[in-house]
């Protein structure tokens, strides 16, 4: 809480100079001190005119790979130790920074010309006692705006006046958390009575005493100063920069925080940058390549260095002029090694990474069958760097309410003084969706003889938070759970119609009776209360507290002369059991006395400043006690097409799934049940055995520490002994030392857990099992644990967007979830270890030929190939292949990804990209440098050429050791190639013929006129290749090379199928139809021990604070004469419109 004597943000009102005194300068640079206030104008691009190049080549010269191949270009500028022209390594460097800062440029542009159109909008503030019209960027904290309808909000102010009735505003707040359902903000009654005019708005001379700018979006705590007196402020009273005014003509405000101040700029903070397991080893095995760069590097400097004190110094013909030691020749060989095998870290590596990565997130955006029609949905992949992950999940934590069920309410039974209905169409105003039938019911609430059936029906219409617009003789709801909607629609359906409140009344009408209720005082919900209560005054004069709310509070509050207790109980468990969800409803009379007496407590913990939630709880605790059980109602929030489905196809590819609710045990246990989470196979775990089973272990471990030291670990009993299949459901509080007992069970339900002990489940299974997570939630109270997960996926849902914009993908259904798993993340870990695998081996493939011939070239770093073919070869010769494999390559088609779930284990055990990988591609590259040098070397050594000419010479072994390279690793990808399309034969055939037109080019004796010093290998490769000795040479060495890989890859299908193989696939065809056969016809019994629900709010408070204000919502309506003509439920979608 803001402690009001430290508070160092102060705003007056019209008073621009007040905020440049001294006291609030804040240092900016040495002695140069500015505001601390920020002036409007936001800004959010990276980089100017002048700043751009310095400041992305900072960026960029961040990865270390682009810090090495800098330092090379340094080295190959020095003249004694270059060995390759610094255009070999300057063109790749100049292509890949080039392609990111054009990449940054064009996204930087684009921020620019937002942040000018946003800074440019219009608005009037009040200057020199009247409204002008003035830019966003020219607005200054304390001056006072006026806005119009459907303006966006230019900075965060406090509400002072509106056209409404009691300074009231609509605001819509998409831009803010992504909800477009409207949202009630409302000006102070001081500042509403007297701030209406120009002129009086121009004297307000206000001191506002608030918190220091932050990014809390759900608080706001300050005080207003004025005429002496003080006004405590919150977030009600605040317009948020973001924010849209609907549905009012006009409002004033008062800027309290400005540009970069304002709570949507604070929200825009960098969130956790997330790596995959692939990059980090990509990473770790870069670093294991340039180690052996430098062993390689040092120790051919050495054979250089004593080769030239045997040989080179006593060759007169090497002589070159030097007088250096051969120690210092074998110093500068090695740093010429550094530069010749430079390859073997390859430059295009990373591009070649990210454009993969941007095709497979494509691919996801694109794919229709994630594609929700019904609310015009498409997949989204929200990042670019973490596809393959998806191939390796091992544990999925989802939320429950809307991403397992549909957070759909409907009222779908009952129990009235101990009689339960709802197992069976007379009202004409009844909602065409509404689906409750029972004629007893309906004949008992109009034959107006059941007091009890009337008080039931009489609460749902009263006690709640619901708002409602008239439109054209329509009724629009707007609750702020979907449950209230379904209780206030079911009284409406019921002949109790919810029409209007005020700032102090309620209208209803009862059947055929429009009756007004003076409402004293409405106890709203939070999570720790699992309740509401409303106090009204009747046209009688009585004052009756009515209460609903979970049974496990409301039993506890219960007279014990209420009656029905038992009855009520047995019917919770039977709704409970068929997965519905409760919530009691009681009642109390209170004397007028009573009420007097506990209104002034509630005043006063109205205005404290100290917790007042904690005060206003603690009122409420006083008078919600010896209450009426008048029944209970059900609900049902089905759920969404296809979860059972999904959750079996993903256990089946073992994937643990945790479900994290605030739910009541009961409601998530039966929805476990549901949805195949739980089948009757599985032996379940309560919260109290875990902390039996986990007491044991502990003291087992005091005793014996010996036998748990760190080395000694896996050797721990298993907590369930046996080969049973166990599942756990635990509550929040048992979330300690559990998670390996829980990562022994099939299934894990936690209950009652907050959205941060959901985000510390997470990473308790991240840290300790080094486990790949997954998070799954459609609402605020998610975001936590999706940010905190490896991945998490947001699903658009009935809770707004907030957890599908922190999200990394994004789409509407849960069912979606197995094909981006078993399909879309299956491909892209299998493509991304097929492209690394092969990648590295090309290189080492391509570098590793230097090595062979330093041993011919007395180690004095001289390369094989020309200097051409260097420069080219990642760039153009052997990149767009293996590119292709990695975006289109499939082993399996989707459909049999989905139909075989176990294809998906590869991925979790990480098997098929890993350092034994890496080591198979090393060997393979270096067995295929042996076979590219030593036979053309053999062939060489001693021939003739046709016309008697010996065609041994150096170039033309480059051109022989350059062409059976270029065939061999394009061939070689052929075999490594699943899925082949036209494309990716285009792309083969297509860099051969790249190599062989770019090399006639270069070697042709009019590029050698203009560059000669550039252009070396005049007329080599014509020369060279009309040899047909040569052209057998090369088959030859493409032979040699690609003869063992096919008979390793006959071998391995025939002998090592690998799980994806036609052979295992018949397998798994058996296995799933034993499964089908071992079945049990129900996956619910109703014999086992109850379930029972209980009722859940949504997470966020409704409008109980706005509505006891004594702030109204709209005029009173004019009284109702006639029936209503028409009464329905506006859909959101128009509801949005209000």
């Amino acid at each position: 809480e803001v402690t009001w004597m430290n508070v160092t943000w102060k705003v007056k009102a019209n008073d621009r100079p007040y905020h440049q005194l001294p006291e609030f300068k804040k240092k900016v640079f040495l002695c140069i001190k500015k505001s601390k206030y920020s002036g409007n104008a936001i800004k959010t691009y990276k980089y100017n005119v002048i700043t751009f190049l310095p400041l992305n080549l900072y960026e960029q010269f961040k990865r270390v790979a682009n810090i090495y191949f800098l330092a090379l270009l340094i080295l190959q500028i020095i003249p004694e130790i270059s060995t390759l022209p610094w255009y070999t390594t300057l063109i790749p460097l100049v292509i890949v920074l080039g392609i990111t800062a054009i990449k940054d440029l064009v996204d930087d542009l684009a921020r620019h010309r937002m942040d000018n159109e946003i800074n440019n909008r219009k608005c009037e503030v009040l200057l020199n006692g009247r409204f002008q019209e003035a830019k966003w960027r020219e607005i200054q904290v304390g001056d006072v705006v006026r806005l119009k309808k459907n303006d966006f909000i230019p900075a965060d102010l406090l509400l002072l006046s509106s056209s409404n009735p009691n300074s009231l505003c609509y605001v819509e707040t998409a831009e803010l958390d992504g909800e477009t359902n409207l949202k009630f903000r409302m000006g102070l009654r001081v500042t509403d009575e007297r701030l209406q005019e120009d002129h009086q708005l121009a004297d307000f001379n206000a001191l506002i005493e608030c918190e220091e700018p932050n990014n809390r979006l759900d608080k706001f705590t300050g005080m207003m100063l004025w005429d002496r007196e003080r006004y405590p402020l919150e977030l009600d009273n605040m317009l948020l920069r973001g924010c849209k005014i609907r549905n009012t003509d006009w409002c004033h405000g008062l800027v309290i925080f400005a540009g970069g101040d304002t709570k949507i700029m604070k929200n825009g903070g960098k969130t956790r940058f997330k790596r995959t397991k692939i990059d980090e080893l990509m990473n770790y095995m870069v670093y294991t390549i340039f180690a052996l760069l430098i062993l390689v590097s040092a120790g051919l400097a050495i054979g250089h260095t004593y080769w030239y004190e045997a040989i080179g110094t006593k060759a007169w013909y090497l002589f070159d002029g030097k007088t250096q030691t051969p120690g210092y020749r074998g110093f500068l060989s090695f740093w010429g090694y550094i530069i010749v095998l430079n390859t073997m870290v390859p430059i295009s590596l990373y591009v070649s990474v990210e454009v993969i990565r941007l095709g497979q997130s494509k691919f996801i955006n694109w794919d229709l069958q994630m594609y929700f029609a019904e609310k015009d949905t498409p997949a989204k992949a929200r990042t670019t760097t973490l596809n393959e992950q998806l191939g390796q999940i091992q544990y999925v934590f989802s939320d429950k309410t809307g991403t397992l069920t549909q957070n759909i309410m409907q009222f779908k039974k009952c129990t009235i003084a101990g009689r339960s209905y709802g197992t069976e169409d007379w009202n004409r105003y009844a909602d065409k969706k509404f689906q409750f039938m029972d004629h007893s019911l309906v004949a008992l609430v109009r034959s107006k003889k059941d007091k009890d059936a009337m008080e039931f029906f009489k609460l749902l219409s009263l006690c709640h938070t619901v708002m409602v617009e008239h439109k054209d003789g329509d009724l629009i709801y707007q609750a702020a759970s979907p449950d209230e909607g379904a209780l206030v629609t079911a009284a409406r359906n019921f002949g109790y119609v919810f029409l209007s409140r005020t700032q102090d009344t309620m209208t209803i009408r009862e059947m055929d009776q429009e009756m007004t209720y003076e409402m004293l005082a409405l106890l709203d919900f939070n999570s720790d209360r699992k309740r509401m209560s409303i106090i009204l005054k009747f046209p009688d004069g009585r004052i009756r507290l009515y209460c609903k709310g979970a049974d496990t509070v409301i039993y506890e509050r219960l007279s014990p002369n209420s009656k029905h207790k038992e009855t009520t109980q047995t019917a919770l468990d039977i709704f409970a059991n068929e997965t519905l969800r409760t919530l009691c409803l009681c009642y109390k009379d209170i004397s007028a006395e009573e009420f007097e007496a506990w209104s002034r407590r509630h005043k006063e913990a109205q205005v404290t400043m100290n917790d007042r939630e904690a005060a206003l709880d603690a009122v409420y605790e006083q008078i919600e006690n010896n209450l009426m059980l008048i029944g209970a109602t059900a609900i049902e929030d089905k759920l969404q097409d296809g979860v059972p489905e999904t959750i079996a196809k993903l256990a089946k590819a073992d994937i643990k799934i945790w479900v994290l609710t605030g739910d009541k045990k009961e409601t998530a246990e039966n929805i476990g049940y549901s949805c195949s989470l739980l089948t009757d196979d599985m032996e379940i775990h309560y919260g109290e055995d875990v902390n039996e089973k986990l007491t044991r272990r502990q003291a087992s471990r005091r005793d014996d520490p010996q036998a748990y030291r760190r080395g000694k670990k896996k050797t721990a009993e298993p907590f369930f002994p046996g080969s049973n299949k166990n599942a756990l459901i635990i509550t929040g509080g048992w979330l300690i030392d559990f998670v390996d007992m829980a990562c022994e069970c099939e299934a894990v339900i936690c209950c009652r857990v907050t959205p941060k002990q959901k985000a510390n489940v997470v990473s308790l299974v991240k840290k300790y099992k080094k486990a790949v997570t997954l998070s799954i939630g459609d609402g605020a109270n998610d975001v936590n644990m999706i940010k905190t997960a490896d991945i998490g996926v947001g699903i658009s849902g009935q809770e707004g967007m907030q957890a599908v914009m922190s999200s990394d993908y994004a789409f509407a259904q849960f069912r979606y979830l197995q094909r981006l798993l078993l399909v879309h993340g299956r491909w892209s870990y299998i493509r991304m270890c097929k492209f690394l695998r092969f990648f590295f081996f090309k290189n080492f493939a391509f570098t590793l030929v230097h090595f062979w011939y330093s041993f011919f070239s007395g180690y004095s770093s001289q390369i094989t190939f020309e200097d051409w073919f260097i420069t080219l070869y990642n760039l153009a010769y052997s990149s767009l292949p293996v590119l292709l494999v990695g975006l289109l390559d499939q082993d399996v088609n989707d459909r049999l990804s989905l139909k075989f779930p176990k294809l998906y284990i590869p991925g979790q055990q990480g098997t098929l990209f890993n350092y034994k990988n890496f080591f198979i591609s090393l060997f393979h590259g270096i067995f295929v440098s042996l076979i590219i040098f030593f036979i053309p070397y053999g062939a060489f050594l001693q021939t003739m050429g046709q016309d008697g000419e010996a065609p041994s010479d150096y170039q033309s072994f480059a051109v022989v050791a350059a062409s059976s390279l270029i065939f061999i690793v394009n061939l070689q990808i052929s075999l490594d190639t699943s899925y082949w399309t036209f494309v990716n034969c285009f792309a083969v055939l297509g860099s051969i013929a790249i190599y062989f037109g770019v090399m006639f080019d270069i070697h042709s004796a009019g590029i050698h006129v203009i560059f000669p010093s550039v252009f070396t290998f005049t007329g080599v490769s014509s020369n060279a290749l009309r040899q047909p000795y040569l052209w057998l040479t090369i088959i030859l060495t493409v032979g040699i090379s690609l003869l063992p890989v096919i008979c390793i890859q006959f071998l391995s299908k025939t002998i090592w199928p690998s799980v994806g193989d036609k052979r295992n696939r018949k397998k798994y065809e058996m296995e799933l139809k034993e499964d089908d056969d071992k079945k049990k016809p129900s996956a619910f019994q109703r014999g086992r021990r109850s379930r029972r629900s209980a009722y859940a709010f949504s997470h966020a408070q409704g409008y109980a604070d706005l509505i006891a204000s004594g702030r109204s919502f709209r005029r009173r309506p004019q009284a109702h004469g006639g029936p209503q003509e028409s009464i329905r439920e506006i859909p959101r979608r128009e509801a949005e419109n209000i």
